[in-house]
């Protein structure tokens, strides 16, 4: 059975790209290209999967810009 996951996408300041499931807890991972970060990140999600089991998915709401004045 296929499911599908959003995947946040960063860009750190040495250039790795860093990915983020927000609907798995703590499945991430991080790679120098983008090819290479998204088998990367199939394989976080699989392991997710396996240790999670049948534990709630969390549903991605959206990202939100914030103004804070200091």
């Amino acid at each position: 059975m296929a499911r599908e996951f959003q995947v946040i996408i960063e860009q750190d300041s040495q250039g790795w790209l860093i990915a983020d499931v927000p609907a798995l807890k703590g499945c991430h991972t991080q790679a120098k290209s983008y090819d290479e970060l998204i088998e990367r990140i199939k394989e976080a999600i699989e392991l997710c999967l396996e240790v999670e089991n049948d534990a709630p998915v969390n549903r991605f709401i959206g990202i939100q810009n914030v103004l804070v004045e200091k």
